[in-house]
């Protein structure tokens, strides 16, 4: 658990699997893209690829959250 709730691991997962690769623009940021235009095309591998990349982004959003609730 406190593996979780380690800022700085977080904050390098967001940075490096969360961006990856970066040019010429992150990853996960061209999933959200095709996602938010309503995903024509995704097959199950865009999406399991969507989850990898968010894994991290959801992971830090949970740990604002448990920080701020304290």
């Amino acid at each position: 658990m406190k593996l979780l709730n380690d800022w700085r691991i977080t904050i390098l997962l967001c940075l490096t699997l969360g961006l990856a690769p970066f040019f010429p623009e992150p990853h996960i940021v061209g999933k959200l893209k095709w996602l938010a235009g309503g995903a024509n095309g995704m097959t199950a591998k865009d999406y399991f690829d969507v989850l990898l990349h968010g894994f991290p982004f959801i992971l830090l959003i949970r740990l604002i959250f448990v920080k701020i609730k304290k």
